[in-house]
């Protein structure tokens, strides 16, 4: 038996309850996680409002964290009992205590990855990575633009993109956020709520705009972030924080020759060989320190729907974790 946070209906954050579930053994190709630390992401948030319906219900929400093998089923090869893992799944279920999981989801960690480190960067590493690598291929020389640049994903955006030569701009909503969004490698760094971020990219670019713009808030920055572009510059949309994006008419984007992109990291990970290659890209800028997994908040497994309230409200800066 495990302790669950399981989701009956969509609807705020108190739909979030802990209940006893039956887990069982593991049957040939899984592996029984004993969870250790389990990362807490917008895209939860999405799925418990019903923006996302990806998870059956009732289901139990969570895409990612990391454990130990307790148990390793029938003709399961690679993993063995006391292997610390970590994964994402699309399958959800992380909102636990323990778990059978796929092996071929499970991604061994090296002895320098901490089990809370992965928890809270696996997702967002792994996305920053799809983002500057594969979806838009950033180059030394380029300006970025990173909204919510002190997030989860934001902060490892501005790490990374720094190391590889660009000149980044963030925005982000506090001076608090501005501090962190500086330490982590924001040449640039806009207060949205005091300063038009397009005027203020305007400048900073002489009028020339950014080559790419990381937009996970979505309806509120999204136009904005547009009109940031440069000449065949590339807008990114991988969230929406604020909400949906409204339509608009694809013909915008010739006044520029401009390109959009909504990624999805599922995709940019289907086969074995991609997962694993971006996840050791990855664990490789932790251990040399081009990436650090920053200020975490942890709560309680039970206290799923604060996290939800504080990651909604804008109030957390980095990671949000449960621990069982």
């Amino acid at each position: 038996m495990a302790t669950a946070i399981m989701l009956r209906k969509p609807g705020g954050p108190e739909v979030l309850r802990a209940e006893t579930v039956a887990v069982g053994a593991p049957g040939v190709g899984e592996l029984l996680i004993r969870q250790t630390a389990i990362g807490v992401n917008f895209h939860d948030v999405y799925v418990r409002s019903g923006l996302y319906r990806t998870l059956r219900l009732p289901g139990i929400p969570g895409l990612e964290a990391a454990g130990v093998v307790e148990e390793v089923g029938p003709d399961t090869y690679g993993f063995a009992p006391g292997d610390r893992v970590a994964y994402f799944s699309a399958r959800y279920g992380a909102y636990a205590t323990e778990r059978l999981l796929p092996a071929e989801l499970a991604l061994r960690l090296p002895p320098a990855i901490d089990d809370r480190t992965a928890a809270a960067v696996l997702v967002k590493g792994l996305t920053a990575r799809m983002l500057l690598h594969e979806v838009h291929r950033v180059a030394a020389g380029d300006h970025v633009l990173v909204h919510a640049a002190a997030g989860g994903v934001g902060r490892l955006l501005c790490q990374w993109a720094s190391h590889l030569g660009a000149t980044v701009i963030g925005t982000v909503g506090s001076e608090a956020k501005a501090e962190e969004a500086r330490r982590c490698g924001c040449h640039n760094v806009i207060l949205y709520r005091q300063e038009d971020f397009v005027a203020r990219v305007r400048e900073i670019t002489a009028g020339r705009g950014v080559q790419v713009a990381y937009d996970s808030v979505g309806r509120d920055t999204f136009s904005g972030s547009l009109e940031c572009l440069a000449l065949r510059g590339h807008l990114v949309n991988f969230g929406q924080s604020s909400g949906p994006v409204e339509p608009f008419p694809v013909a915008a984007l010739s006044a520029k020759s401009n390109t959009l992109s909504r990624p999805m990291l599922f995709h940019y990970t289907a086969d074995r060989g991609a997962l694993e290659g971006t996840a050791a890209a990855l664990f490789e800028a932790l251990a040399a320190g081009v990436l650090t997994a920053g200020a975490t908040q942890t709560f309680p497994l039970a206290e799923a729907a604060a996290a939800h309230r504080e990651l909604e409200a804008r109030r957390t800066q980095g990671s949000v974790l449960l621990l069982p």
